[in-house]
């Protein structure tokens, strides 16, 4: 079987000339750092998912820590998020001192559900942190009906931007902070960064004071005042979070192409539709993947392992030396010795299940149709290669 000379990574980014072209005009400006082109990005990515407001910031990891830090997570505090993610998405709590209580995940959606939260609920219970797990955006209805009216529900939708919710709407537009990823490999991509859509004005006005400093003025403010003295004071603990117009030009553009972007993700995901969602080769897909909703940052793949001679490790790298970007989307957190150590033992079956079987597949706007056939041929001959 004929094997291509280049690596095909499971996602890239995809900048045309026009990205180029922003990246140099703000060069030329005199004006790289936060100012009227982070300004303009903030209100055209509000418009997109339909928010009241939009902070960006340096990374959704920062997004999630100046999130709960603006809400007032902090020691003492315990919030909920799924093993089955980044760890960012428990990191940002613990940067604040406050406990991370790890979930269970469906098996189904791959996320975190009312079923999965119930039993790590307790008195100390202050957030949870819904990931909208490979882009699939999770229905947060009843789960935000079934917690006490204490326990706050932010969005971890870094893999989420372009997705829906069930009942259509975009994610980011519910009100909720949900905490978008425009890191390298992300759908919208400017290299790195990330934003919090918010329904609040006071919260978004407060996540803009805690990324600079926690300084009642930035540098853009001052700059623009330079006719009178503008002396700015730090109101409160904060930190270096910005965003810059140099990533913003980048993601004003991605922003513009993105049903574009979206749309050559669609066709690479109707490929493996087509060539690998038969019964014979027995492979599970996370719910909705091929639906419309799903933003399609992740094709996620659970492995038959029962129908194999090969593990899942074995399978993604007998792949990635066919020169196949397959990888895991995610190690669970929970078995991680940093926070097994931190937090002790953890028993949740369905993502230790999952852990096994899951594994990712190129996809990205920057793959064509016929990548997705190399992908699918090869993945064939691999599991026909491994079956008992």
């Amino acid at each position: 079987m004929e094997r291509r000379l280049d690596f095909l990574p499971f996602g890239r980014p995809d900048f045309s000339d026009a990205e180029i072209d922003a990246v140099a005009r703000i060069l030329r400006s005199g004006w790289i750092g936060t100012g009227a082109e982070v300004q303009a990005f903030e209100r055209e990515l509000a418009d997109y998912v339909g928010a009241a407001h939009v902070v960006a910031l340096d990374s959704c990891t920062s997004a999630l820590h100046l999130s709960l830090a603006a809400l007032g997570v902090g020691p003492g505090d315990e919030v909920i998020c799924p093993s089955l993610t980044w760890c960012s998405s428990a990191n940002a709590a613990l940067y604040l001192g406050a406990d991370v209580a790890f979930c269970d995940v469906d098996p189904n959606t791959l996320c975190l559900s009312p079923e999965t939260i119930a039993p790590k609920l307790s008195p100390r219970t202050k957030a949870v942190v819904a990931v909208h797990f490979g882009g699939l955006a999770i229905d947060l209805a009843p789960l935000r009906d079934m917690l006490p009216d204490r326990v706050l529900l932010i969005e971890d939708a870094a893999h989420a931007l372009a997705a829906r919710y069930p009942d259509g709407t975009s994610v980011g537009s519910a009100g909720r902070p949900t905490c978008f990823s425009f890191y390298a490999n992300k759908n919208l991509s400017t290299a790195d960064g990330g934003a919090v859509a918010v329904a609040d004005a006071r919260m978004a006005e407060t996540l803009r004071c805690l990324q600079q400093h926690g300084q009642s003025a930035d540098a853009w403010k001052r700059y623009t005042e330079s006719k009178k003295l503008l002396i700015t004071h730090v109101m409160q603990l904060g930190y270096k979070a910005n965003y810059t117009d140099l990533h913003a030009a980048i993601g004003r553009v991605q922003l513009r192409r993105l049903s574009e972007l979206q749309q050559r993700r669609r066709e690479v995901a109707a490929c493996y539709a087509r060539r690998l969602s038969g019964e014979d080769l027995g492979l599970r897909w996370q719910q909705n993947v091929f639906e419309e909703s799903h933003a399609l940052h992740l094709a996620v793949v659970l492995l038959p392992l029962e129908r194999l001679a090969a593990s899942r490790d074995e399978i993604v790298v007998e792949l990635r030396q066919r020169n196949i970007g397959a990888t895991i989307h995610y190690v669970p957190l929970h078995v991680m010795p940093f926070y097994e150590q931190e937090f002790g033992p953890c028993e949740l079956p369905t993502t230790e299940d999952v852990a096994q079987r899951i594994m990712t597949l190129p996809i990205s706007s920057s793959m064509t149709v016929q990548d997705a056939e190399y992908v699918c041929d090869h993945l064939i001959d691999v599991l026909q290669q491994a079956a008992r």
